[in-house]
């Protein structure tokens, strides 16, 4: 029976459906795997980070939706100052990498001197099961999202580390704004951004 990808607001109850969800569709991800290269812990690490991530703050102060094999992490304009980690979160975070911290603390910061100050809707996080890839699962929750960003007028913003994933972006309209090398010999990060439509455009 094929599975409905029809987007649906995701709360923190499906904390533990998402985690998985996530952990499946990053295994491959440069970024990711640069923080946990440990193959034996990886899975575990990923999971408490996306799960962390998720209720202490995308949930919280962002637009979250998913299906039942894809999640997407949306923030609107008016949350992104809100929508960043807390005292508590940052512990907890530093916690999971271990000794990665101080390498994820130099990227978020790298990434926050180029980020855009102008009202934006950003793309924080966008993933599905590589097994129900290809079912329009990942399409349909990033429509969603660009829907809500046309209908307020907005650009829209996100950040890659995987060269594969451009073209599905570019489909969509989004163009890459600039090529960042990530410090201390992390990954490239492609920064990426899709000028607002107009219905009839899309």
């Amino acid at each position: 029976m094929p599975m409905i990808n029809t987007p649906m607001t995701a709360t923190a109850d499906d904390a533990p459906l998402i985690g998985r969800t996530l952990v499946r569709a990053f295994d491959d991800d440069p970024m990711m795997r640069w923080f946990f290269p440990d193959d034996a812990s990886r899975e575990v690490r990923l999971g408490r980070y996306f799960t962390t991530v998720f209720t202490r703050q995308y949930v919280r102060h962002g637009r979250c939706e998913r299906t039942a094999v894809a999640a997407a992490f949306w923030v609107p304009p008016e949350a992104l100052d809100k929508a960043v980690p807390d005292a508590e979160t940052i512990q907890e975070l530093q916690d999971i990498l271990g000794d990665r911290a101080p390498l994820f603390r130099d990227a978020v910061e790298a990434t926050a001197r180029h980020a855009p100050r102008d009202p934006h809707w950003y793309l924080a996080l966008i993933g599905a099961d590589p097994a129900a890839q290809g079912r329009g699962h990942g399409a349909a929750l990033l429509r969603s999202g660009l829907a809500q960003a046309d209908a307020a007028g907005m650009p829209v913003r996100l950040e890659s580390s995987k060269p594969s994933n451009l073209p599905f972006y570019e489909h969509f309209g989004f163009t890459v704004r600039e090529e960042q090398q990530l410090p201390g010999g992390g990954p490239v990060l492609w920064a990426m951004e899709r000028l607002p439509r107009r219905p009839a455009d899309v």
